[in-house]
């Protein structure tokens, strides 16, 4: 007899205090509703905005996190160090250079014993010029396929275009790619033809009266003066983004993707 469908949650970046609060407030519930299995959370701006410490990332496994991801903010705090090092659930993209702090995959095993692979990657369109994405995580997914068919991508990019090519690229080969960085969520959620979960940007948790989570007025000035100014997260309602995905457990296949998004 064929498994029930995993539903993983993928919780967009989290911005700051404001995401941390109502993730706090709703995760139970979205978990119920959605009958969640596993969940899995974008945290690299947890720390005013930008990077992540211990004790922020104990918060977000206490309200049912089990596995956060990172981007290019993940190495922004030096108190960030210790945690990647030592926290196996702290991910950052796996192709940065193999000697940096931390781990850009792991295989989580639920309490019934399925294993989840997840791997976090960051893209190079406008980025930082890592290691290509590509070639680095296609040689971890085949790592990876010894272990388990349920493979889940965050793949953290600035460019929709690298994104896309992504996922087409692991369709598949993996159980679903969810894009993360640019904080304003598509409505591109997908199967795609072989079987892959896709959406090209989950968006962001965290104040929605704001510009990608920073001050409307920050923002604007760093656009018209073109000189730099101290980041500061908005202080106003926030809402919440994400992306719920249906996995057959026996296959790895997406057969369901919802979007996930409300407002407090």
């Amino acid at each position: 007899m064929s498994k029930p469908l995993l539903n993983i949650l993928f919780i967009a970046d989290i911005v700051g205090k404001p995401g941390y609060n109502i993730v706090k407030a709703n995760l139970r519930q979205i978990k119920e509703q959605y009958k969640i299995g596993f969940c899995i959370a974008n945290g690299e701006n947890g720390a005013g905005g930008k990077g992540i410490t211990e004790s922020i990332a104990r918060d977000y496994f206490t309200t049912g996190i089990d596995v956060i991801t990172g981007g290019n903010h993940i190495f922004e705090k030096t108190k960030s160090y210790k945690l990647l090092s030592e926290n196996r659930y702290v991910l950052r993209p796996i192709n940065y250079p193999p000697k940096n702090y931390g781990k850009g995959s792991l295989v989580y095993t639920l309490n019934d014993g399925v294993k989840i692979g997840v791997i976090n990657a960051q893209g190079r369109t406008f980025m930082y010029s890592i290691d290509c994405p590509f070639r680095v995580v296609a040689e971890e997914v085949k790592r990876l396929q010894n272990l388990t068919d349920i493979i889940i991508i965050d793949f953290h990019a600035e460019a929709t275009a690298e994104k896309v090519a992504f996922g087409y690229y692991f369709d598949g080969k993996v159980s679903a790619v969810i894009g993360t960085h640019t904080h304003v969520q598509t409505a591109d959620e997908q199967i795609l033809p072989l079987g892959t979960g896709y959406i090209t940007d989950a968006g962001m948790t965290g104040p929605r009266d704001s510009v990608i989570g920073l001050q409307k007025d920050i923002a604007i000035r760093r656009f018209i003066s073109q000189i730099p100014s101290r980041y500061q997260i908005a202080d106003s309602p926030a809402q919440f983004c994400g992306v719920v995905i249906g996995v057959d457990v026996d296959t790895g296949k997406t057969r369901h993707i919802e979007r996930i998004y409300f407002r407090e």
